[in-house]
């Protein structure tokens, strides 16, 4: 895996482009956010995800669906439990997932943030390989930009407390800022 800075798509990942994003107001990268998702909610490996980040989820299929085919939403990544990683939006570009948001006193997150979202619950444990993934890929984006770093790593609900509780109790904080400081670890 390997991010090129000249598109800000990663090679050795999926690609599934999705509309749902913009230009960046002013090109910065400094904050990541970890997300998680699954459609229906509980189910993994649907391919739900994909439809909906791409606005082809069909309102008709799951009663769920109904409340949220209409959205239009992206990350720039998905984790998937077996440790796959499908990108939506360039890392130039600004995708739109993490609606009203602030960090450190500055508000639209969207802006300067990528959003990784991990195929899963708030209550349910993540897998090993979703992890490893994650700290793999994470590492190429705080390489890659300088003004991302560990202190700059936070959960949806840090920057939407009180409207967004992902990436949840179940994810462990520990294991990814190991991860990320360890050489040995998540390789």
């Amino acid at each position: 895996m390997q991010l090129d800075l000249v598109s800000g798509w990663v090679d050795g990942v999926r690609h599934c482009p999705s509309a749902n994003c913009n230009e960046r107001p002013a090109g910065e990268i400094s904050l990541l956010v970890i997300h998680n998702i699954s459609l229906p909610p509980g189910q993994f490996g649907s391919g739900k995800v994909q439809e909906f980040f791409t606005s082809g989820l069909c309102a008709d299929e799951h009663p769920y669906f109904a409340e949220i085919a209409a959205m239009r939403v992206s990350a720039h990544f998905l984790i998937e439990r077996d440790g796959g990683i499908t990108q939506f939006v360039s890392c130039l570009q600004r995708a739109w997932h993490a609606g009203v948001s602030s960090f450190a006193g500055r508000e639209n997150c969207n802006d300067f943030s990528l959003g990784i979202e991990l195929e899963g619950t708030d209550e349910l444990p993540f897998s090993e390989a979703q992890y490893q993934a994650l700290i793999a890929l994470s590492r190429q984006l705080l390489a890659a930009y300088p003004a991302l770093t560990l202190q700059r790593i936070c959960g949806h609900s840090d920057i939407a407390p009180g409207r967004k509780t992902d990436p949840g109790p179940a994810f462990d904080w520990l294991r990814l800022r190991q991860g990320l400081t360890n050489k040995e670890c998540g390789q």
